[in-house]
């Protein structure tokens, strides 16, 4: 079954760095899978108050596939990036 890995980001306090974050997100693909499916595109809330500034969305084949690229090394380094340059909340989701 599907996971999609959903990364809600806000208040970024260093957009260069942020940007090697995204950079990294884009070309990270270990053994494990994930395909990236959205990064940032344009965010339009249509109900509630749910302001992300930006996101991401990446498919897995499973949620244990999707855990394993979590605790994977490549993630690790991007995930320090990223707690430097913002705040985040990140989900899995499993689909269909």
């Amino acid at each position: 079954m599907a996971a999609y890995l959903v990364v809600q980001l806000s208040d970024i306090t260093d957009e260069a760095l942020f940007a090697e974050f995204r950079a990294g997100m884009a070309a990270a693909s270990p053994d494990i899978g994930g395909n990236l499916i959205v990064q940032e595109g344009t965010i339009e809330v249509v109900e509630g108050d749910w302001t992300p500034q930006r996101m991401a969305v990446r498919e897995f084949e499973t949620v244990e596939k999707a855990r394993a690229w979590l605790a994977s090394p490549q993630y690790a380094e991007l995930r320090e990036k990223r707690a430097r340059t913002a705040s985040a909340s990140v989900i899995i989701v499993e689909g269909r």
